[in-house]
């Protein structure tokens, strides 16, 4: 039988591109561990802290911005430090009012190609900024003894069920989750009720008490105190 000729191995594109990708994933792995590293060790040298969420696109003279101011200014009275989002809007007035009354103030900034610049109350080496959402969400959990939740979009949105799920599931601690500006969340807030526990039973009565909602500056103080005089001392998240 006579033999064929053979020439150069032919390449196959699919086998090229499944190398760029195993290539690409250890590329991956390394950025993914070096923002681990930096944020634990960062992290690790901050006492209790409050992390705030909000719209970034609130401007300064939007009543929430000023209540972000004077939440984080009565959190930093009581020796919590001010961890943000580090961008503009909530998240700049929360650093504002730590930063102008002395307070620790701490910026996770998450590199986006429309969005978004630091702001400029954040302390000297506490900016730390995250290419990816899953790491810098683990920042926030782990290192947290309170969310305060205003009025914001997808983003807070987000930040806000990713950690109700880490509690009802038990992954984490609990710890206060407040929600700030009844107007914004009760509608939220009554859907979860009247929807998801009483039409369709898919979440349990005690989990609406992970959602206190809260009008004043005050209160959000007020509730995580009380949370701490109950259950005794701030620790940083250990189960994750």
């Amino acid at each position: 039988m006579e033999e064929k000729e053979t020439g150069p191995e032919k390449k196959h594109p699919r086998k090229e591109w499944t190398k760029e990708i195993k290539a690409e994933n250890s590329w991956t792995m390394f950025r993914v561990i070096s923002e681990f590293v930096e944020g634990f060790e960062t992290l690790n040298q901050e006492g209790p802290c409050v992390s705030i969420f909000g719209s970034a696109r609130s401007k300064p003279d939007h009543p929430y911005y000023k209540k972000a101011v004077d939440i984080a200014r009565l959190l930093t009275e009581e020796g919590y430090g001010v961890v943000t989002g580090g961008g503009p809007g909530i998240m700049e007035a929360a650093n504002k009012g730590a930063f102008l009354y002395g307070g620790r103030s701490v910026g996770l900034n998450i590199d986006l190609p429309f969005e978004q610049q630091s702001n400029p109350y954040i302390d000297p080496g506490k900016n730390l900024n995250f290419r990816y959402f899953f790491v810098r969400k683990v920042m926030f959990v782990k290192y947290s003894q309170a969310f305060v939740v205003l009025p914001g979009g997808f983003g807070t949105l987000d930040e806000l069920f990713e950690v109700l799920t880490l509690m009802q599931t038990n992954k984490i601690s609990r710890f206060p989750i407040i929600l700030v500006g009844t107007p914004y969340w009760k509608g939220l807030r009554d859907w979860i009720r009247d929807v998801c526990l009483n039409q369709e039973h898919n979440i349990s009565p005690q989990d609406m008490d992970l959602l206190p909602l809260v009008d004043e500056p005050e209160q959000v103080v007020q509730l995580i105190n009380d949370f701490y005089k109950k259950t005794g001392a701030l620790e940083p998240n250990y189960k994750l």
